[in-house]
């Protein structure tokens, strides 16, 4: 299962709340690139730039591909690139995790750790380009206000049903 949506959509802590519901793997795709370049994801984006980072996180996200019971908490934008959605929904379900602006905004300081938030107007633009591509996910939650027990639980349901 892949959980996908913008930054600070929850992605990573409703993965790990889930994988321990399901006594399942969790694995967080910007911590695996952060772990493999042995630097933070703002510092991969000023030292090599976006396309360097998007190439890792690509090979970070294709050593998931096939692997069984796992959550991945997949990077902002990792769903946005087709290559890597068309992966993501061959190998298993896709979970949009749907937040309205105003929350993540909220949630996401714009203080240079996340590299894409720094500035506003870019940040609001990256988010409406980027649910295009949320929107082709087999499942959609709204995350806006549902707590993450709520979302674990609705994932439940739904892997039950």
């Amino acid at each position: 299962m892949y959980l996908v949506g913008f930054m600070a959509a929850g992605k990573t802590t409703v993965a790990r709340a889930l994988a321990r519901r399901l006594d399942w793997e969790a694995v967080d795709i910007d911590e695996r690139v952060e772990q493999r370049e042995r630097m933070t994801v703002a510092e991969i984006f000023a030292k090599h730039g976006e396309s360097y980072f998007r190439a890792v996180e690509r090979g970070v996200l294709f050593e998931q591909i096939g692997r069984p019971h796992l959550v991945v908490a997949t990077g902002g934008g990792t769903f946005a690139d087709a290559q890597n959605r068309a992966a993501i929904k061959q190998d298993g379900v896709s979970v949009w995790l749907d937040v309205p602006l105003d929350r993540l905004i909220a949630r996401v300081p714009a203080d240079g750790r996340r590299p894409l938030a720094a500035d506003r107007a870019g940040f609001e633009r990256l988010y409406h380009l980027r649910r295009v591509a949320y929107e082709q996910a087999h499942l959609r939650l709204d995350a806006g206000r549902a707590g993450v027990d709520a979302l674990v639980e609705q994932l439940m349901d739904w892997l039950n049903a």
